[in-house]
């Protein structure tokens, strides 16, 4: 009797099938993975530059009585997410003739995951207008733009 154990293992032709199936699933999966982790980073600023509104309100309101100073972001609202690598940058602009008393700009870390991002900056004025720059753009996106920026559409 012939009792000969046949070896179970991949033949070259299985392997590189597989390894054909793992590409063209890589192809469609990374893309989309940054397309998502980009749109998280975009809600996480807009979220952060509400945040920020807040708490400039309410300084505003405290200050009012006793005249103090230009408000400075702190505890964590100076950056997007607010704890962990910064993403974005917040800032509180000066008060201007249009911007109702202050504005609220958000703009990507430069050596950061959003620096090419289309939706550039996020800015939110006192008087409620949100708006989107562009990197390296002197007029800022069109309303749909904006709008699907911070809705987390784009």
């Amino acid at each position: 009797m012939n009792t000969r154990k046949r070896c179970a293992a991949f033949s070259l032709l299985e392997l590189m099938i597989a390894l054909g199936v793992a590409a063209i699933i890589a192809t469609f999966a990374i893309p989309a993975y940054r397309a998502h982790v980009m749109k998280a980073h975009r809600l996480e600023a807009a979220a952060a530059v509400m945040r920020a509104v807040e708490f400039v309100e309410t300084a505003r309101l405290a200050q009012t009585a006793d005249g103090g100073n230009a408000v400075v972001l702190s505890g964590g609202l100076e950056q997007a997410p607010s704890n962990g690598m910064a993403v974005y940058r917040l800032a509180v602009l000066p008060e201007s003739t249009t911007n109702g008393g202050y504005a609220i700009e958000a703009a990507p870390v430069v050596s950061g995951a959003m620096q090419d991002d289309a939706c550039g900056t996020f800015v939110m004025d006192a008087t409620g207008l949100r708006w989107n720059h562009a990197s390296g753009a002197t007029v800022p996106l069109d309303a749909a733009q904006s709008a699907a920026c911070w809705g987390g559409r784009n």
